[in-house]
Formats: C-alpha cells, structure tokens, sequence
C-alpha cells in the first residue's frame, strides 16, 4: 500500500509544474469578419503567456497575422483557432488580416 501512495505523490509532483503554467495563460478572443476585427486592440497583461481565441465569422478566408510577433493563422469562413503568444515585455504589438488589409489592430501589453 505505502509503494502505492508513494507512485501516486510521485506522479502528482510530476504533473504540478503542468497545472502552473495553465494558470499562467491568459486567454482573450477575437472575432474576424468580412475586413473587421472585434475588438481591433487586446489588451493583455505583460509577463503572462497569451492565447488568442480567433474566429472568423465572415463569408471569405482570413489570415491572422503579426510580423511583430511571428505568427499567422488562416482560417476558412466559420472557422474558430487559436494562436498562442510567448509572455510580452510592455509595449505594442501590431496584427492584420493579410487577406484584408483594411483590417488591422494591436495587442497592448502593460
């Protein structure tokens, strides 16, 4: 029994490190459609890893993208993704729709 206690504390402690970087994303959502973005600046906290929730709930392909940041998405019409971001120092990071290009916002990071 005490082997058994013993491989469970074991591997709870191997997991915990996993459960405090959940905790560390923040999480914020953005929706695309048709050349808009909503909102078209994230505010998010400085430090803390980021998840961008994207959707594009126009009738035309998006890409989602930041040169600043190096990533981009594409997303079909309907499509829901999400893009993670390595914590930020304070600061702006700009973003667009390469496929709209009318369509452009920024992440502010404080």
């Amino acid at each position: 029994m005490k082997k058994w206690n013993a491989a469970l504390v074991a591997t709870a402690l191997c997991f915990a490190p996993l459960c405090a970087n959940a905790q560390d994303v923040v999480v914020v959502s953005i929706v695309l459609k048709d050349g808009k973005l909503e909102p078209a600046i994230l505010e998010v906290p400085a430090g803390k890893r980021i998840k961008i929730m994207v959707s594009n709930e126009g009738k035309t392909p998006i890409e989602f993208e930041s040169k600043a940041l190096k990533f981009e998405k594409v997303l079909a019409p309907g499509a829901k993704s999400s893009v993670v971001v390595n914590p930020l120092k304070p600061g702006e990071y700009g973003f667009f729709d390469e496929f709209h290009p009318e369509a452009t916002g920024k992440i502010v990071a404080k």
